[in-house]
Order: structure tokens, then C-alpha cells, then sequence
């Protein structure tokens, strides 16, 4: 009986102890890449600004036609 419980101990404590190891290693990014990605998400943010602008503008001057 012993026996059994020292060995689900030990397998609860290496479980944890694999975690910390994997915490303790870094993650490292390419800065390349995320500048990459902040050019393209400027240039999607300025194309939507355009078509919205686009839209309402026609949208004005159809308004603008059909009352007048």
C-alpha cells in the first residue's frame, strides 16, 4: 500500500516539475515580422477608411438627387 501512494506522489511532482521547465524557457519573435504585420494592419485600416468614406459619399449624393 505504500508502495502505491509513494508512486502516485512521485508522478504528481514530476508532473510539476515538467511545468516549471517549460516555463522557464523563452519565447523569442522575429521583430521583423511583427513590424511586417503593423504595415498591413495600417494598410487595411486605411483601405476601410476609404471605402467607408466612398460609401457615404455616394450614398450623399444619391440622397442628394433623389430629393432634389
Amino acid at each position: 500500500m505504500k508502495n502505491i501512494t509513494n508512486e502516485v506522489k512521485q508522478k504528481l511532482i514530476s508532473k510539476y516539475l515538467v511545468k516549471d521547465s517549460r516555463k522557464i524557457q523563452s519565447k523569442s519573435t522575429d521583430i521583423n515580422v511583427l513590424l511586417n504585420r503593423v504595415k498591413l494592419n495600417q494598410k487595411n485600416e486605411s483601405r476601410k477608411k476609404i471605402y467607408f468614406s466612398a460609401a457615404a459619399s455616394t450614398g450623399l449624393l444619391l440622397f442628394g438627387l433623389i430629393i432634389f
